[in-house]
């Protein structure tokens, strides 16, 4: 095995460049650019009209810090990407608030856990309200004793195997499975008629 000397390595170092390479500029802000950033987050991801807003304002801002440039100007171009995907049907707050529910339905979620969940999405208050109400229809429609809030917490319960859904504990274990329930949103009752009854 050679020995490398001291010299050797020096040589070596100075042949390292020493300046990362320069990288181009990302392209100016423009309403096509925009339209392609839209289109690349929403063929990945459902979203509401303010939640792409708030993507692309993100996206702007950090285009531009990399270009040197203020970002005011390209702001006021995510306002008018957002309109075009809203007239394109590609964004739509009551479908998505519709999707998301039921969704998070299915998954254990309580009235006021997806309430302030679309909330923090940028969906208005009426259309929550009005994505929870036609859940609860559909759901008394095919069952008419069916309890949306409580299916939800049936299944959030089967989930993390709380309550009749423990293999060992359950009595040990009934408090804090009721403080589970009540963090996830759901009544003193509804919590307790599923910790205390049988599973179904």
């Amino acid at each position: 095995m050679a020995l490398v000397t001291g010299s050797e390595i020096s040589d070596r170092e100075a042949a390292l460049p020493t300046d990362p390479p320069t990288r181009k500029p990302p392209r100016p802000v423009t309403p096509a650019v925009l339209d392609r950033m839209a289109l690349a987050y929403l063929e990945r991801w459902a979203s509401s009209a303010e939640n792409l807003r708030r993507v692309l304002a993100r996206k702007v801002e950090r285009r531009c810090r990399l270009r040197g440039e203020a970002p005011e100007a390209a702001l006021g171009l995510v306002e008018e990407a957002v309109a075009r995907a809203v007239r394109a049907g590609l964004v739509d707050d009551g479908a998505y608030a519709e999707a998301r529910v039921a969704s998070l339905r299915r998954r254990g979620g309580s009235r006021r856990a997806i309430a302030a969940r679309l909330s923090a999405k940028g969906v208005a208050g009426e259309a929550i309200d009005e994505a929870l109400a036609r859940h609860a229809d559909a759901r008394t429609e095919d069952d008419p004793d069916a309890d949306p809030e409580l299916d939800a917490a049936t299944a959030l319960a089967r989930r993390r195997r709380l309550g009749p859904f423990r293999t060992t504990g359950r009595a040990e274990n009934r408090e804090r499975d009721l403080a589970r329930l009540a963090r996830a949103g759901f009544s003193y009752g509804v919590a307790r008629a599923v910790v205390d009854g049988e599973a179904p």
